[in-house]
Order: C-alpha cells, then sequence, then structure tokens
C-alpha cells in the first residue's frame, strides 16, 4: 500500500505505532511476515511447534472430513488458535497468495474456524497448515462437521417455516382487519370477496407449508394409536382452513383464515424457542474427540532406522508403538514400554495427584503426561478405549425418565375435545343441521390447544434465559419437575474442581520459610502441578543457579550461590532420615490431612516443610449447609484417594458412610444407578470425564464450571460461574419455575372449559372464537413473563 500515512499498518491499512524514521509501519507480527512473504517467500519462518501436519494429508482423513467441490477442490474446516482480531482475516485470507494450491481461506473470527479450499492435485493441505503455522496460527482439524451441517440444515428449514408463518400471518392480520371493518360500514360485495379470496390464497401455504410438521405429527398420532397435542392441533387448523375455504366458496359465512395463520406462527415460534437450548451429544466420536488429541506420534522401524511418523488417530491400529511426550495427551490405552514419568489422571479419574508410571505401566487414552517422554505400545484404539466405552454409553444410553406435567393431560385433553366436537355435530345436527358446522367449528377454534401447548415451553424458555443470567445453562425442561421439591432429593457431588478448586496451593509452610524465594527459583521450569504450585507460591529468588536436576517421582535439586544444594521434593527422596527430624510432626498432621508434604533440605538438612492441598471452594460450605437445611440429603463420589474424600467429609460435616473415595468411573455410574432404582430424585454434581457416565445416568446431572468438555455434553445443566452456588439457586428456583407452568395449565383448562360450553350451547360463534382464541395465549405468555423463576444468590 501507498500514500498511507507513518501511523497506519502498510499491509492492511489499520492503525499500527509510528516507526522509527525510514522504516515501515506494522500493525501486528502477521501483516508484517505477510509483507515480507509476499515479497520473498522462501524468509517464512519454520513452524514453532515443528509439526508436519502430515495427518491432514492422509487419504481416509481428507475423505471423512472433507467436502469435494467442482474443479477437483476440497472444502474443510480447521480450528485455528492465535486468531485474536480482525486483521488475523485479512492475514490468513492471504495464504493463498503464498501456498500454490490453496485456492481460499475464509477465516469465521468468533468461532476461530477457517475453512479451507485448495486442490490436492497440486500439493498437500498440511502444507497450507504449516505456513498457517508460520503465520502465527497453529491449525486443529475438527470433526462431526456432517452432524453440525445436519443440524444447520435442520435449523434453517425450521427458521424458514416460522419466517413464512410470520410473513402470512401478518398479512392476513392486515386483510381481517379491512374485513371486520367493513362488516359495519357496508363493504362492497366485490372488494369483500377479493378479501376473502386473497385471504384464503395465502392461508393454504401458511398451513399446508409452514404449518406441515403438526400434520406429520398428526399422521404419527393416528399410526401409532397415541393420542399426542398435535392431533387436535391439526384439527383445528384442517377444520379452521377447511371451514374457511368452504364459506369463501360459498359466499356466505365467516372465515377463520386470520386465527388459523397466526396459530400456526405461534406454535412454530413455540416450538423453536423449546429447541434453541444447548443441544445434547449426539455423536460418540464427537465426545471421544474432545477429549483426546487429534493425531498421534507413532513410531517405526525403516530399515532399523527408528522413525516418527505423525499420524491422524483413526490410522492407529493394536500393536502400533507411539510416542508421548511430555505435555502430550495419551493417544490410546496402551502399555508403556521404554520411560517413566507421571501421568496427571483427574480427567479420567479424578485422582488430583499425578500418578508414576514406568515400562509395564498402562495407561489410558485422554491422560495428559506431564514429565518425561514415553514410549507406549497400542493395546485399544478409538471407541474401544476406557474413555471410549464411557463416551459410547452417554451417546446412546437412555435418560431417567421424568414424566412431564403436558404429557399428563395431552391424552385426556385430546380425547376430551374429540369427543365434545362429536357431541356437538350430532345433537346440532339433530336440532339446526344448518348451524351444526358453525358450532363444531367454534368449538374447536376456541379449543384449539395454542395456550396447553405453549404453556411448558414459552415457561421454560423465559426460566431458561432468566437462568443463564444467574449463571446456569439449562438444557431443557426435565429439571424444574424433579428438582421443584427439594425435601426428599438426593445429591452427589464430585470432590475435584466440585468441592474443590481442583489444582494444588501452599496451605501451610513450616521452619526456614526464608527458603520459599529459592524454592520458587528451582521450580519455575516445573510442568508438575506440584512444582508449578510451588513455583506459584513464592517470588523467585535472584542469584546463580547450577547443576539443576529433576528426578521424576523424587523432586528437584540444585546448587544456589552463597547457600548450598537445595532439594525439594518428596521427604522420603529429600533424606531417608526426615521422620527423626523436627519437622516429622507438622508433615505427618498434613499427610493425615490429606495433604501432599514436601521437604526442603540445604546441604542434607532438612529445613522447612511445605503441605499442599486441592483448597475447598469459598461458597461450598454455605452452599451444602443452605441444601441440608432444605431437605436435601448430600453424599460425595470421587475418584480421589479415600483418606482425602473422608477428611473432606469431615469438614464439611457430611456423613462419612454417603462419602467414598477410589471410586472409577464405572463405579460412580454404578453407585447413581443403585440411587436412582432405589426410588426419588437423584442429583450427580461433577466437572471431570469421569463423571460424565454418572451425570448421564443421574436424574438430573450438573456439571460445574470449568468441567471437560464431555462432562457438559452428559449432563442436563451446566453452570457458567465458578463455585457450588448456581446449584443452590437451581434447587430454589425449579419450584417457582414449576408453578408458573402448574399456572399456565390452570389458565389454559380454565379458558378451554368456558369457551367449550358456550361453544357447545350454541353461544359462541365462530368469528368470536377466532377474537377470543389468540387471547388464552396472550394470558399464558404473560403468566410466563411475570412469572418469578429464578433470581441469581446473593453473593
Amino acid at each position: 500500500m501507498t500514500g498511507l500515512p507513518p501511523n497506519r499498518c502498510v499491509q492492511c491499512g489499520l492503525a499500527a505505532p509510528t516507526p522509527p524514521l525510514g522504516t515501515l509501519a506494522f500493525c501486528c507480527s502477521g501483516c508484517r511476515t505477510v509483507f515480507e512473504l509476499l515479497a520473498d517467500p522462501s524468509l517464512a519462518p519454520a513452524a514453532a511447534s515443528g509439526r508436519s501436519y502430515a495427518e491432514l494429508d492422509d487419504v481416509a482423513f481428507i475423505t471423512e472430513v472433507g467436502t469435494p467441490l467442482p474443479g477437483g477442490l476440497v472444502s474443510l474446516e480447521v480450528y485455528l488458535e492465535g486468531v485474536h482480531c480482525a486483521a488475523c482475516v485479512f492475514v490468513t485470507e492471504k495464504v493463498p497468495q503464498l501456498v500454490p494450491q490453496a485456492r481460499e481461506v475464509r477465516l469465521d473470527l468468533a468461532r476461530q474456524v477457517a475453512t479451507v479450499v485448495w486442490s490436492p492435485a497440486v500439493g498437500p493441505l498440511s502444507d497450507i497448515a504449516r505456513m498457517l503455522e508460520r503465520l502465527g496460527y497453529r491449525v486443529r482439524p475438527l470433526r462431526g462437521t456432517s452432524a453440525r451441517e445436519l443440524r444447520r440444515v435442520e435449523d434453517r428449514r425450521a427458521l424458514l417455516r416460522l419466517g413464512i408463518a410470520g410473513a402470512i400471518a401478518g398479512n392476513v392480520m392486515l386483510l381481517a382487519f379491512a374485513l371486520y371493518s367493513g362488516a359495519f360500514a357496508d363493504m362492497e360485495h366485490g372488494d369483500r370477496e377479493f378479501f376473502r379470496w386473497l385471504s384464503a390464497g395465502l392461508s393454504v401455504p401458511a398451513v399446508c407449508v409452514a404449518g406441515v410438521t403438526f400434520f406429520r405429527g398428526a399422521w404419527a398420532s393416528l399410526a401409532t394409536k397415541t393420542p399426542h397435542m398435535d392431533l387436535p392441533i391439526a384439527s383445528g387448523l384442517f377444520a379452521g382452513l377447511v371451514g374457511g375455504l368452504v364459506n369463501t366458496v360459498r359466499g356466505t359465512g365467516e372465515v377463520y383464515f386470520d386465527s388459523v395463520c397466526v396459530l400456526v406462527f405461534l406454535l412454530l415460534a413455540g416450538r423453536r424457542l423449546q429447541q434453541v437450548r444447548q443441544r445434547k451429544a449426539s455423536d460418540a466420536a464427537e465426545l471421544l474427540a474432545s477429549v483426546t488429541p487429534g493425531a498421534a506420534r507413532r513410531v517405526r522401524l525403516d530399515g532399523g532406522v527408528r522413525r516418527i511418523e505423525e499420524v491422524p488417530l483413526e490410522r492407529l491400529a493394536p500393536g502400533d508403538c507411539v510416542e508421548v511426550r511430555p505435555t502430550d495427551p495419551v493417544p490410546a490405552d496402551g502399555t508403556v514400554l521404554t520411560g517413566s514419568s507421571e501421568l496427571d489422571v483427574s480427567l479420567l479419574t479424578g485422582e488430583s495427584r499425578p500418578v508414576p508410571v514406568g515400562p509395564g505401566a498402562a495407561v489410558y487414552a485422554g491422560t495428559l503426561n506431564r514429565s518425561r517422554t514415553l514410549e507406549v505400545q497400542v493395546d485399544r484404539v478409538g471407541d474401544d478405549t476406557r474413555v471410549g466405552r464411557l463416551l459410547r454409553e452417554l451417546a446412546t444410553a437412555p435418560k431417567a425418565p421424568v414424566v412431564r406435567l403436558a404429557d399428563r393431560l395431552v391424552t385426556r385433553f385430546v380425547v376430551i375435545v374429540l369427543t365434545l366436537a362429536a357431541v356437538t355435530a350430532g345433537v346440532w345436527l339433530v336440532v339446526d343441521a344448518s348451524q351444526a358446522l358453525d358450532h363444531v367449528m367454534a368449538l374447536l377454534v376456541v379449543t384449539c390447544p395454542c395456550a396447553l401447548a405453549l404453556a411448558t415451553p414459552l415457561a421454560v424458555s423465559v426460566a431458561i434465559g432468566r437462568a443463564a443470567r444467574a449463571g446456569l445453562l439449562i438444557k431443557g425442561g426435565d429439571p424444574f419437575e424433579a428438582l421443584a421439591k427439594p425435601r426428599g432429593l438426593r445429591v452427589f457431588l464430585d470432590k475435584t474442581g466440585t468441592l474443590t478448586e481442583g489444582r494444588l496451593r501452599v496451605e501451610q509452610v513450616v521452619g526456614d520459610a526464608s527458603l520459599g524465594p529459592v524454592v520458587s527459583r528451582l521450580e519455575c521450569d516445573a510442568t508438575h502441578p506440584v512444582g508449578r504450585a510451588l513455583a506459584e507460591a513464592f517470588t523467585p529468588a535472584e542469584g546463580s543457579l547450577t547443576d539443576v536436576e529433576h528426578t521424576i517421582g523424587g523432586g528437584v535439586s540444585g546448587r544456589v550461590a552463597g547457600l548450598g544444594t537445595v532439594r525439594v521434593g518428596k521427604p522420603d527422596w529429600v533424606t531417608p532420615e526426615w521422620r527423626r527430624h523436627a519437622l516429622a510432626g507438622p508433615l505427618n498432621d498434613a499427610i493425615a490431612l490429606g495433604r501432599t508434604p514436601v521437604l526442603v533440605s540445604v546441604d542434607g538438612d532438612p529445613r522447612a516443610g511445605v503441605a499442599l492441598g486441592d483448597p475447598l471452594r469459598e461458597d461450598t460450605r454455605a452452599t451444602l449447609d443452605a441444601l441440608r437445611a432444605a431437605g436435601v440429603a448430600l453424599g460425595v463420589l470421587s475418584g480421589d484417594h479415600p483418606e482425602v474424600v473422608a477428611h473432606v467429609a469431615r469438614t464439611l460435616g457430611l456423613e462419612p458412610t454417603d462419602c467414598h473415595g477410589g471410586l472409577s468411573p464405572e463405579d460412580k455410574r454404578a453407585r447413581i444407578q443403585d440411587a436412582v432404582a432405589a426410588g426419588g430424585v437423584v442429583v450427580m454434581v461433577g466437572d471431570g470425564v469421569n463423571d460424565a457416565a454418572a451425570l448421564r445416568a443421574a436424574t438430573v446431572g450438573v456439571a460445574v464450571h470449568g468441567g471437560a468438555e464431555a462432562s457438559l455434553h452428559a449432563a442436563d445443566v451446566f453452570t457458567t460461574t465458578p463455585g457450588l452456588t448456581p446449584v443452590l439457586t437451581l434447587t430454589r428456583a425449579a419450584g417457582h419455575t414449576l408453578r408458573v407452568i402448574r399456572r399456565n395449565y390452570v389458565f389454559s383448562v380454565a379458558y378451554n372449559v368456558v369457551g367449550a360450553g358456550l361453544a357447545m350451547a350454541g353461544l359462541l360463534s365462530p368469528l368470536v372464537a377466532a377474537v377470543l382464541m389468540p387471547l388464552s395465549s396472550v394470558t399464558v405468555i404473560s403468566s410466563s413473563l411475570l412469572g418469578a423463576t429464578f433470581r441469581k444468590e446473593a453473593s
């Protein structure tokens, strides 16, 4: 770009810092890189991670995830890490100028998802991925594209039907105003007929196109011999449309097109409100992709030479050997061949402390390598892994049955309405056959269950919206009925990340506290949770540090200038004689409280002790006390060590017999299933993959803030703010919401009883019925909006 002021980026024209005299201005490093690459592509820096992205070139992967386009092109969505501003859109869209096979790169800034279109005949996708990483954006392939596309198609169709119904309803209402006004002003016969026929022409597509979903539901109701809400809705729509068409052809009588069209729009709007919520997991493969890596480093021997190749997870097979580097997740279930390290298994088991592993140890997909590189022989892959089996159960297991109030009313309502219509027709055919159709029409229109159909979804939708503002995302209406009566509820809670913060923190220092900065300096590069906690607890000391050595399963040592050799780690590793030292008493007390002890020695002399623990969340005690006061029975199901769980139970005043530690994910699920089978409402509150199966098995599953994606899929409720206070809010507000729903039903049933009586007695004309019918919906809408449901708890 030329002619730009000195404080404008020469690449994109956005504001940029004023550069030194004689140099060019750039708003960000990405624009600088693109400018230089366009001038000389050989200047491209190497990818920071050193990844080859060879897994993206696998034919099976491209076939599964990619979308073929005309001209031999392929389109594929990838997630870009590092996207931060609008300029990133400009930068990424310049990739086709840098890589010849790239035809187009479109970035969705809000989702950080780039759609890449390229020609495999010209070059591989991995070249494009490496170029994107050189520009500062690490590439991650997206899975589950087909399912998302199907949902998008479904949503587009629903919105199209809603738009058609709304547009037609508005226009037909305008025509109805003209007809109603003309009835009192001697409208010309030709004008009247024109408006009636125009209304009829608009109403047919409103009912037969936008409202076709109700007729499909009615047909299914008849085919399965199961009375359904769609049956009287379809009957009312059909009767209103046919009656209006008959009277239009006859040129006499009332038409009901405005009521029919408005009814279709309101019902579709209600259903749309019910559908727009967080979707539950529908594909176990998508869940598995959320907790396992997208690629693995497979080790192969090529002519006796050891080679490592990156392959998609789908290409792994039992018997393969994979390399798992520090901070990498384990890609499959297997057995350690070489190397020793420590694994963070909290996502799978809930254990808050890392687990040491060595040759011969079993490891599981989804766990995180913390310390050293491992070589693992693959035993099970994909859905056959431990986490894969758990997540497959989440996608296929039926939800605990919660019977809605609407389901209890609808069967009787449908049968009663249709029976009353038949009785009305029979009576009036005897009394006055010319009035029979009008009275039946009035009955079906006035009792058309618009208000009854909207009673639950509107109240639930309003409550869900208010719950979101109070820190709760709720997937549907089932939790409201289940939690409406706190007394008798049984609530089981995970410990790590639910009752506690889910991270280690220094809770006690004994001995020479001045060694804290030295400890922080030694642990500043640690990846182990204990080391990170120690590094964050103190300000690192200055000065020379040499001979630093990390010992897996032990600790760290190093020589500090002016002090000597400092060792920090497990007491037995620091010095086997630590139990004879004065620090042994406080450290043993820490162990009894379920804390992790760390000993610090200088030149072999124990000088300080540190106790680390996973502290309780600030609101845990107050929330549990309030739940107990409301009559809720509480328990703990945790994968952490039983002694740690017992200490937490004592601290919170929970019954030891209701608090269990050392549980596997399968154990948690089994205990929840037993509790559900025993009767009553069972709530599970958790945050990890190890809780996901239990969340699904419970009557209501609640995933707390910061939880794993799989637990969010499995849960009915997700808290968007830290702590347990939203759980208390949920139990208190569910009763308020259910009372609003019941009040809506009282209004709608009372309206239908009065309206049906008047219509059967011949005191209600179809015109008046059409005017009254929307009033019931207005009443239900007002009741839902004015009802007190969710209020954010005072902190």
